[in-house]
């Protein structure tokens, strides 16, 4: 009985191929903060992907150090160029908001909070959430909000992980937000069966990586699972909780044992180069999702503008023209 369920599991998750999306959506992640640590202008760089390469929706990181670099001093200036740009040029925005947030070291704590209690941490970022809703709920631009970033996944230098606190994040944005845009809740694509992000957001968002350094076994791994496996699990989410799974994250740059910006180019290389950016729209066109965020439109600016190399921003640029 055991081998019959486990072939089961298998055959479930490994076999069998999911139906193609009429259309599928094509945006990026970017970063400001990333950007800077590239040693790229972060202005020309968020400009050029949404005026050169057409890039019409952005999943945009609102890193809570660089927003109030002093307690109760708030400067959206930077935000503010960031969402009148987007507004402009009739691009979609998913701000991304909250303690975790995309980029290294994920949770970005200003300097002045980090030895705070965690209570008065979690009063601080309610503070901050209430100022960046009112101030830009009433932007066309704003698709949907995310709330915090993979928040029930371990994953860097974060000093606690609260669900209750999410829970209040996320009524405390549907409170404030006149529009009632969606809610993204994000989780692992490779580590989780997202059922708790089901069951606080109003869409699921997952990452997709296919190569990538795992210091816990000190080498590259590639992830071997199908297309249908990232299918399956949409379909379980669906059944259970009628709510539907996007990809926030599809790798689109490399993962090594070092920052991007400590990297040697031949380290780079070694988890993303053209061949491998290829096949991974490829293996993202196979999953059945019809909305995908790529990750890795600074290093795309990085490669072109730093280091002559254009290949991967000009192959990029076929998916935002069509």
């Amino acid at each position: 009985m055991i081998l019959i369920i486990l072939l089961f599991v298998i055959a479930f998750f490994f076999i069998g191929n999911p139906p193609k999306p009429e259309k599928i959506i094509w945006g990026i992640n970017f970063s400001q903060k990333h950007a800077q640590n590239l040693g790229i202008d972060w202005k020309e760089s968020y400009s050029a992907l949404i005026d050169e390469l057409g890039v019409r929706n952005i999943k945009l990181a609102v890193h809570w150090d660089l927003i109030e670099p002093r307690q109760g001093e708030y400067d959206f200036s930077d935000l503010d160029w960031q969402i009148k740009k987007a507004e402009e040029k009739e691009v979609n925005i998913v701000p991304i908001i909250g303690m975790k947030v995309p980029r290294w070291p994920e949770c970005h704590v200003p300097q002045w909070a980090k030895n705070l209690s965690k209570e008065d941490q979690q009063k601080e970022i309610s503070g901050m959430l209430k100022e960046i809703i009112e101030r830009y709920k009433g932007s066309p631009s704003i698709k949907q909000w995310q709330v915090e970033n993979e928040p029930l996944f371990s994953f860097g230098e974060c000093q606690w992980i609260d669900k209750d606190f999410l829970k209040k994040e996320i009524d405390l944005v549907k409170s404030l937000d006149e529009q009632k845009r969606p809610i993204i809740i994000s989780d692992s694509g490779e580590g989780s069966f997202w059922i708790e992000a089901a069951k606080l957001g109003d869409i699921v968002g997952t990452t997709i990586y296919r190569k990538v350094w795992m210091s816990q076994l000190n080498n590259y791994l590639t992830y071997r699972f199908p297309p249908i496996f990232y299918w399956r699990k949409a379909e379980i989410v669906k059944a259970l909780f009628n709510k539907k799974v996007i990809c926030i994250e599809l790798q689109a740059e490399p993962w090594g044992p070092k920052l991007l910006y400590d990297s040697s180019l031949e380290e780079q290389e070694k988890t993303m180069n053209l061949t491998q950016f290829q096949k991974n729209i490829e293996f993202a066109k196979k999953t059945g999702f019809d909305e995908f965020y790529l990750w890795g439109g600074e290093w795309w600016y990085w490669m072109k503008e730093k280091q002559n190399n254009p290949e991967i921003w000009d192959e990029a640029g076929k998916l935002f023209k069509n």
